[in-house]
């Protein structure tokens, strides 16, 4: 296996983690935080796609 997937893996395992962290804390304030900030982060990444491809 290499570094990058590794890398990959152990970044999605982390997002994985810290979602069920959210949701196991039982606190909807933090598990709608989760989602918007997530929600977020896919529409920057997807808008800095366009911008610099």
């Amino acid at each position: 296996m290499s570094v990058n997937k590794t890398r990959g893996f152990l970044y999605t395992l982390a997002k994985l983690l810290g979602d069920f962290q959210a949701i196991s804390s039982g606190n909807p304030g933090k598990m709608g935080k989760r989602l918007g900030r997530r929600a977020a982060g896919k529409a920057t990444g997807r808008a800095f796609k366009k911008m610099f491809k």
